[in-house]
């Protein structure tokens, strides 16, 4: 009996080493963006729901690392779960908005992937971004009802991000596409405060014409 229950230990020990060895594996093959081993881990039973030493889940980690080819084999994964949030609140949606990955964008979308989720959006995200292809995920995100004006927990909107820290073409695509320049956040600033914080003077004279359209017998901002 004894013998007995000393190689149950011993095989649970080896398992739970398996386990913790094909856990590293995991996430160094996120890191280096190696879509084989990843793949090849998921086909013999490693979960893609995994997190990482700072309870990000897998597809969070693929995204914001901008490791594409991985992120695109987890999405491929029914098991996924396309809503998984980390300790920010943030959804894999807005990672990809973020890093402009259209691709990881659609496939989310596609499966029902929250695009006006409460607090900070994905709108949020893809406003405030620097990525090559956020022109281009802010109107994909349009296309599928994100809700333009949409207030993050303190009052700050989509238009407010991308006057200060996203592309000028984003603030101009939000206020051509109908976003509110006159709404304020909690601090009582709005999108014309943002942009003049930014020292962005062409933006700074687009959004004052929007709000003149908006409120015509309206003095001086």
């Amino acid at each position: 009996m004894r013998r007995r229950a000393l190689l149950l230990a011993a095989t649970a020990l080896a398992g739970a080493q398996a386990r913790a060895g094909a856990w590293e594996d995991f996430f160094q093959a996120i890191e280096l963006d190696d879509e084989r081993t990843v793949a090849s881990l998921l086909r013999r039973g490693f979960d893609p729901n995994a997190r990482d030493a700072r309870r990000q889940p897998a597809i969070t980690v693929a995204l914001f690392k901008d490791s594409r080819k991985v992120a695109a084999v987890l999405l491929a994964s029914r098991k996924l779960d396309v809503e998984a949030r980390n300790a920010k609140d943030e959804s894999p949606l807005m990672m990809a908005a973020m890093r402009g990955n259209l691709q990881a964008a659609r496939t989310l979308i596609a499966r029902d992937a929250d695009v006006n989720k409460t607090g900070w959006t994905p709108l949020h995200y893809a406003a405030s971004s620097s990525a090559e292809g956020a022109l281009a995920m802010v109107r994909l995100l349009l296309e599928h009802a994100a809700y333009i004006d949409a207030g993050s927990p303190n009052g700050t909107t989509p238009l407010m991000m991308a006057a200060q820290y996203g592309q000028i073409d984003v603030a101009r695509l939000l206020l051509a596409e109908g976003a509110d320049p006159t709404l304020r956040n909690q601090q009582g600033l709005g999108a014309l405060d943002f942009a003049r914080k930014a020292e962005r003077e062409g933006l700074v004279q687009d959004i004052v014409r929007a709000m003149q359209r908006q409120r015509p017998n309206k003095g001086q901002w």
